[in-house]
């Protein structure tokens, strides 16, 4: 199937394809759907091997947008933005600026914010041109704390269903990428004491970390053959496939990365190992989240209680594939279903 008619055939409302030779913008703007609400998804720097790399990505996470935000009950649909990132050294605020007129052009349809190779700075940038970025002081500000908040919500739940308990005391995890989520996350795992081994193609964060929280570092390359309780995918996505999984020596798969999952199968992969999936689109909901304080009018106190809510949605989403015996990710795919099946009220 063509890119075009894989847009065609998921029901994609609008792909947006823009550029600004004048300071090597290049970007695709996705718009999966907005039966909930305005479009709203990250926007992602990132070097693609090629333009059909990075429409991929977009389409894949654009949609995984409605699924995250629909699964958490938000009146909000999905997009996502990815930009090819211009050879080095480029324009950076240049840059920004021409993606914020980009983001302008569409009427408030999408609403974007920091994503992988971003910043809240970015976005203060882009503020200048349009007014539909999120994620920035008195917008919500950094997603960041909130998606790491809600993924640790996350594992206390994977915790109490697999073993019990949420003691995590003595448990080891397993961090792939030390970001600003996967960094916070620790802190949040560390502080329950368990035990960490990270990796992340910057040394430098890694050695940071380890020697701020006594962590192990590993190579990258060896993050999937690590012996651990947890493994806990905070980089890019599509980790989780055939020879990934096969290597795994862990019984919990919960993390702030998008798109884990190479295909929807390997959620069946994963279960037949034993291992329990916590769907991505739901445990990493925290940043989203956070955001509709201003996009939705919501009170600290309400996002809050939503962000650590993400324990609970989890717990029913385990109770429904148990049931039902399907896995994980169709269950949660289903909660999402629901909600976008729903007449909009707002």
């Amino acid at each position: 199937m063509s890119a075009l008619e894989l847009v065609f055939a998921s029901g994609y409302e609008q792909v947006v394809f823009c550029q600004d030779a004048a300071c090597g913008y290049r970007a695709i703007l996705a718009l999966h759907s907005t039966a909930l609400g305005p479009a709203t998804g990250g926007t992602r720097l990132w070097p693609y091997a090629s333009t059909a790399d990075a429409l991929a990505d977009a389409l894949r996470l654009s949609r995984g947008m409605t699924y995250k935000n629909a699964a958490a009950g938000l009146a909000l649909g999905g997009g996502k933005a990815v930009i090819l990132a211009p050879p080095v050294p480029f324009d950076r605020e240049a840059l920004f600026l021409a993606h914020g007129r980009a983001v302008e052009q569409l009427g408030g349809r999408f609403i974007t914010a920091e994503d992988v190779g971003t910043t809240p700075a970015d976005f203060e940038v882009a503020a200048r041109v349009t007014s539909w970025v999120a994620g920035i002081d008195g917008k919500g500000g950094d997603p960041s704390p909130w998606t790491a908040r809600g993924v640790f919500a996350g594992i206390l739940a994977c915790a109490q269903h697999h073993w019990g308990t949420t003691d995590l005391t003595g448990r080891v995890a397993s961090i792939q990428g030390c970001g600003n989520v996967g960094a916070a996350l620790a802190n949040h795992l560390a502080g329950r004491g368990v035990r960490l081994v990270v990796c992340d193609p910057d040394a430098e964060r890694t050695r940071s970390l380890a020697q701020r929280l006594g962590a192990t570092v590993v190579a990258p390359a060896e993050i999937y053959d690590v012996a651990a309780d947890i493994f806990v995918p905070c980089a890019l996505g599509a980790v989780l496939n055939d020879a990934t999984i096969a290597r795994l020596q862990v019984t919990i798969v919960a993390g702030a990365a998008n798109n884990q999952l190479e295909a929807d199968r390997h959620a069946d992969v994963l279960a037949a190992k034993g291992i329990l999936y916590a769907p991505d689109f739901v445990i990493n909901a925290g940043g989203v989240i956070s955001g509709s304080v201003a996009l939705l009018g919501e009170t600290h106190d309400a996002m809050v209680r939503r962000v650590d809510g993400i324990a609970d949605t989890l717990h029913e989403v385990f109770a429904h594939a148990r049931r039902d015996g399907i896995s994980t990710q169709r269950a949660a795919e289903w909660r999402a279903e629901q909600a976008l099946a729903r007449p909009r009220t707002r």
